[in-house]
């Protein structure tokens, strides 16, 4: 399949991946079914984030890769004088290759917001791909694959350019594929653990690896306290935490912030963040559709973990589902812990819905601490709340050595785990959360090359010139 894919060119290339995403669009409402009913997403967030977004991110992905592949011409005349006699003239072409085969081992929670920058960045670049999904969660990129394949199909192309290896639970495919000399490309969205040892094993592929962190939220100060906590809660509530962008740790000095409700203790904080969360899940048609469901086991299992961890000052609670009576619906787990005493409990990712309100011995201090843990252990967001200018400057700079994308005073409808595509950039290869950036040149440029040949020539034109 990959010889007719290649010499049709960068444009073709796109023009196919372009029919490909409107016809997911047209699809929206059946792959947010899929996504809903696979991810425990609420149905709202199911169809924004996998369908529309998971889309402009899919669109970004094929203009970067149409922008490096443009880059430099495809033919060129090139001419050299001589002492005697006419000049040398060549003419050259430049072709972009494709790597080889792509390999997309897709998530549980985000099956096609993840999945689909790596996919159509390799599509475009000239590679065929196979696409891996979590056994728990299939249906939305089999049903994204049955549309490729129809395009690719209706285009003149081999629709194998794009194959489905689903498995069942508990399957090792992706690691066997993982290791096969064809497989040039590899992306990844999942654990820390299986990434690592994707980027130390995978050595005949380049690996691009979406894993997780300590996610952090600096507090210092604010002139909106109700904005803030609000802000907070709808981040900490929505899709119970399962997201890689969830805040998990919140640093505050010990002896608190100051706010335009007056000075708030950390201890105090913790108890109004738990109360924000209480006033917006109250009512369980609301708290159902911010929620959704907890998507495995072992998110269940590390709620079940972390109720011993620290001290709670808010426990989780089952909520009923208003039409998914069976669905495990649970809310939000804070709990207060110390900077000094609990450093272990901390710098471990607990991915799901439980966060820690940390005690700092100053700003500093947390910056410091974000700074740090950052840069040994990963995080895909990073956020700060102060009034003060000096000490938003600390918290840019901070952001920037431990290598992690910076949120600011958010308290409106902007949350810290959520991110535009053509706007936002999401993960970073400058701290251990990640090795790619959706979506940036670096994200598809290792995925071809561009291959020269030469010739001289004609000698009635060179003779014209």
């Amino acid at each position: 399949a990959t010889g007719p894919w290649r010499d049709a060119g960068p444009d073709t290339r796109a023009g196919v991946a372009a029919e490909i995403l409107a016809r997911l669009n047209a699809a929206s409402f059946e792959i947010a079914h899929a996504v809903q009913h696979t991810t425990g997403q609420a149905f709202v967030m199911a169809f924004q984030a996998g369908g529309p977004h998971a889309q402009d991110r899919g669109l970004e992905a094929v203009a970067y890769a149409w922008a490096e592949q443009k880059r430099h011409p495809g033919t060129a005349r090139w001419s050299k004088p001589q002492r005697k006699g006419g000049p040398q003239v060549l003419d050259k072409k430049f072709t972009p290759v494709g790597r080889g085969v792509s390999l997309l081992i897709a998530c549980n929670t985000f099956p096609t917001w993840n999945g689909y920058p790596g996919l159509f960045a390799s599509l475009v670049t000239g590679n065929p791909v196979v696409v891996k999904p979590h056994p728990g969660a299939v249906l939305p990129l089999a049903i994204t694959v049955r549309i490729a394949r129809e395009v690719l199909a209706e285009a003149g192309f081999d629709p194998n350019l794009v194959i489905l290896a689903a498995e069942e639970p508990g399957g090792r495919s992706a690691a066997v594929l993982a290791l096969h000399p064809d497989v040039r490309i590899i992306d990844f969205t999942g654990s820390t653990e299986f990434g690592d040892w994707l980027e130390s094993n995978a050595r005949q592929a380049l690996v691009y690896t979406e894993k997780a962190g300590l996610n952090t939220v600096v507090l210092d100060s604010t002139d909106d306290y109700r904005g803030l906590l609000a802000n907070l809660a709808f981040s900490l509530g929505l899709y119970s935490g399962q997201m890689c962008t969830t805040p998990q740790n919140l640093l505050i000095p010990r002896d608190g912030i100051t706010t335009d409700q007056g000075p708030r203790s950390a201890d105090e904080f913790a108890a109004d963040l738990g109360t924000a969360l209480d006033k917006l899940l109250g009512d369980p048609a609301r708290a159902a559709g911010t929620l959704g469901a907890i998507v495995n086991d072992g998110v269940r299992d590390r709620l079940e973990q972390a109720a011993s961890v620290g001290r709670t000052v808010r426990a989780s609670a089952s909520v009923e589902h208003p039409e998914y009576p069976k669905a495990v619906v649970r809310t939000p787990l804070i709990a207060r812990l110390d900077a000094e005493g609990d450093r272990e409990a901390y710098t471990r990712e607990w991915f799901g819905p439980m966060s820690f309100v940390i005690g700092t011995d100053s700003t500093e201090h947390s910056l410091r601490i974000l700074r740090e843990t950052v840069r040994a252990h990963g995080a895909l967001t990073a956020a700060v709340h102060s009034t003060s200018g000096l000490v938003l400057d600390a918290a840019e700079l901070a952001a920037l050595d431990a290598g992690v994308h910076l949120s600011e005073n958010l308290t409106g409808g902007v949350f810290v785990n959520q991110s535009a595509a053509f706007s936002d950039f999401h993960g970073s290869a400058a701290n251990p959360a990640a090795s790619a950036t959706l979506s940036d040149p670096a994200f598809v440029t290792g995925r071809f090359a561009t291959l020269q040949s030469r010739r001289p020539a004609p000698a009635e034109e060179t003779t014209d010139a």
